[in-house]
């Protein structure tokens, strides 16, 4: 039964997984042989953390809900292998609580509200985790694992696939949850590249590059390169783009180069000192 102060809150963005069937292939999804640290975001009241417990040698719990996380101490702060973090994941520094356990498998059902950013966090330091199993609004889930050309595609889907692959594993109807959200929900598996393809440096100048294209993605290269560029035809020309494309038309390749033509051309206006930042 649950009690008044576990209740789900609307303000985080709360919506408690009821189907027993889910979280196990959720657990499946995640590989665990029992060797490695789990980071669980959101873990609410504890519907995966008590079966992760059971296959993990480090469990690592962060949640936002002060009445959740006195329930989770209750439960498992007793366990000498479980750590409980109370915060904002997206205000914590990972790198420092995660410590000597990265890189982590991460499992999570994610508020909505805040799936986005917190997907991005987690591409931007792929050192930190081994795989990404999460439960998020199947719009995004789709808009990760986009083919160029599609509505779907976007920044983020960039962001995440010159880091790593993604492929939905499965779809969840509302009634999983309860309150049942008002959209469809999808379980994505993302998983680093074993070497990255990207320096530290190189992802932060093509984020600046998809977010400034993509803002106006109706418009044509040539017009919203300008504000990246004071010479918007000569890089384009000089990479084989046509100026007249729009950005849901390029690889993930092609923004690395954009950002890397950028950067070599040693400009230094406002937008593009900070590509190359």
């Amino acid at each position: 039964m649950t009690s008044a102060h576990t209740r789900p809150r609307k303000r985080f963005g709360q919506h408690f997984l009821i189907r027993p069937e889910i979280t196990r292939r959720i657990l499946g999804l995640a590989e665990l042989s029992g060797t490695e640290s789990v980071l669980e975001i959101g873990p609410g009241r504890g519907a995966l953390t008590a079966e992760l417990l059971k296959q993990c040698r480090r469990l690592v719990l962060i949640e936002i809900d002060r009445d959740l996380v006195a329930d989770l101490r209750t439960r498992f702060g007793a366990e000498p292998n479980v750590r409980i973090v109370e915060g904002d994941v997206l205000k914590i520094d990972l790198a420092a609580e995660l410590g000597d356990d990265a890189p982590v498998t991460v499992v999570a059902n994610l508020p909505y509200n805040i799936s986005t950013p917190i997907i991005s966090r987690f591409v931007g330091r792929p050192e930190l985790y081994r795989r990404l199993v999460l439960m998020l609004q199947l719009e995004v889930a789709e808009r990760i694992c986009a083919e160029p050309g599609g509505k779907e595609y976007g920044a983020l889907t960039v962001a995440v696939q010159l880091a790593a692959t993604a492929r939905i594993a499965m779809r969840v109807p509302p009634t999983a949850f309860r309150p049942p959200p008002k959209v469809d929900s999808a379980v994505i598996v993302i998983e680093p590249f074993a070497r990255a393809r990207l320096s530290a440096e190189e992802r932060a100048a093509v984020r600046r590059v998809t977010r400034e294209l993509f803002a106006q993605r109706r418009k044509q290269l040539g017009n919203l390169m300008r504000n990246l560029t004071p010479q918007p035809a000569a890089i384009l020309d000089s990479l084989g783009i046509d100026a007249r494309r729009r950005p849901e038309t390029l690889t993930p390749e092609d923004f690395v180069s954009i950002a890397r033509a950028l950067a070599a051309q040693d400009q230094t206006p406002s937008d593009v000192a900070a590509v190359r930042e």
